[in-house]
């Protein structure tokens, strides 16, 4: 409905007087009620992530939270003397997530206030609130996927990720080859529907046009022989990324046309989606074909126009674009490729469809380590 409120992402906790009861450095003990703990065993589950600002002594603190056995559901915690403003900002700007997906919560009207006024676009609640969040519509998700109900231990992979990253001492390029990465492109199930719907939902800098495709959409599409629906996975030795990637293909006889590309920010740095758009730049080559993108600039989406460009698409004139009805979305523009067949990567192992055929074996495309 076009009158719901916008999903949290995740919600900021202050810790004294309303995650915890009682004030830290004015007690030795403080207690956290079965209600505040049935709130964050809930909104984990429900795929939204948590963190915390705090005005406290990080290391007291946190061993608190480690003793009251919740510590593991924060991600990204602020916890020390800065302003709580500054604190809210940090955290979405390290969880890459826009200021209206985030949510506050803390005794003190002050605090509340500070932040609202910097950031009015946070959504602040009362302590006293805390135990009806889960009631509340924009905790809510309407459907709960495996990749929401996995997505903080995701976070905190990537967490892990990015400390192996920074203590490397080579080229990107060398550590990506010991991570192990596993790229899958596959046809999506029935199974699959839920994921990459709320993909379609939650990307927005690599995704091609911005249009969010419904369940009841993408399902027909399934069974639409001219049309492919891809999902792609990606995991490596610190864990899986999720569904990470969609590619919604209509084939024609001499072209086919990427009607949606979009893939999470998430996988940015392993280059999976300049790998996704050689790989079809590759299978289209072997196929005989055109590839022609839909794409409509937003706000958000330069990312995805850069990895269009650099993959070699272009608005130009083709005779294969004749064949491909007009956009039914306002502001679609059409980019157009004439493929060549492409070497693989050689930092990750990447098993693929055969396009070609319904029928045919899945691929291996590219193995991890190999020269190419």
């Amino acid at each position: 409905m076009e009158n719901d409120p916008t999903l949290v992402k995740c919600l900021i906790w202050d810790l004294d007087n309303t995650l915890w009861q009682g004030t830290l450095a004015e007690q030795d003990k403080v207690a956290l009620s079965d209600a505040v703990r049935k709130v964050i065993v809930g909104l984990d589950e429900r795929g939204i992530l948590q963190s915390v600002s705090s005005r406290n002594d990080f290391d007291y603190a946190w061993s608190r939270l480690e003793e009251l056995g919740v510590a593991e559901y924060f991600v990204v915690p602020r916890i020390g003397w800065t302003p709580k403003s500054g604190m809210v900002k940090e955290i979405a700007d390290e969880l890459s997530f826009a200021l209206g997906t985030i949510a506050f919560i803390d005794d003190m009207p002050a605090e509340r206030a500070d932040v609202s006024y910097h950031h009015p676009e946070v959504r602040c609640y009362e302590a006293e609130r805390a135990a009806e969040l889960l009631e509340l519509p924009e905790f809510t998700p309407t459907v709960m996927t495996v990749d929401g109900r996995r997505r903080r231990q995701m976070y905190q992979a990537a967490a892990r990720r990015e400390t192996a990253r920074s203590e490397f001492a080579g080229p990107d390029e060398d550590f990506l080859r010991t991570l192990g990465i596993v790229l899958r492109i596959v046809r999506a199930t029935d199974e699959d529907i839920i994921r990459v719907e709320e993909l379609t939902l939650r990307t927005s800098q690599m995704n091609a046009t911005g249009v969010h495709y419904s369940d009841e959409t993408l399902r027909s599409l399934l069974a639409d022989e001219a049309h492919e629906v891809l999902v792609v996975t990606l995991d490596d030795k610190f864990g899986g990324y999720g569904a990470v990637g969609l590619l919604l293909i209509e084939k024609f006889e001499h072209a086919w046309n990427i009607k949606l590309l979009a893939t999470s920010c998430r996988v940015v740095f392993s280059g999976a989606g300049t790998i996704l758009l050689r790989w079809l730049a590759d299978a289209a080559a072997k196929a005989g074909v055109h590839l022609v993108a839909d794409f409509r600039k937003t706000d958000r989406n330069r990312m995805a126009e850069v990895a269009y460009s650099f993959a070699g698409f272009r608005s130009e004139d083709c005779d294969c674009l004749e064949e491909i009805p007009p956009a039914s979305e306002p502001g679609v523009e059409r980019l157009h490729l004439t493929p060549t067949q492409q070497e693989p990567p050689s930092t990750m192992t990447v098993y693929t469809t055969d396009l070609r055929s319904p029928e045919a074996a899945d691929l291996i495309w590219g193995i991890a380590g190999a020269e190419s």
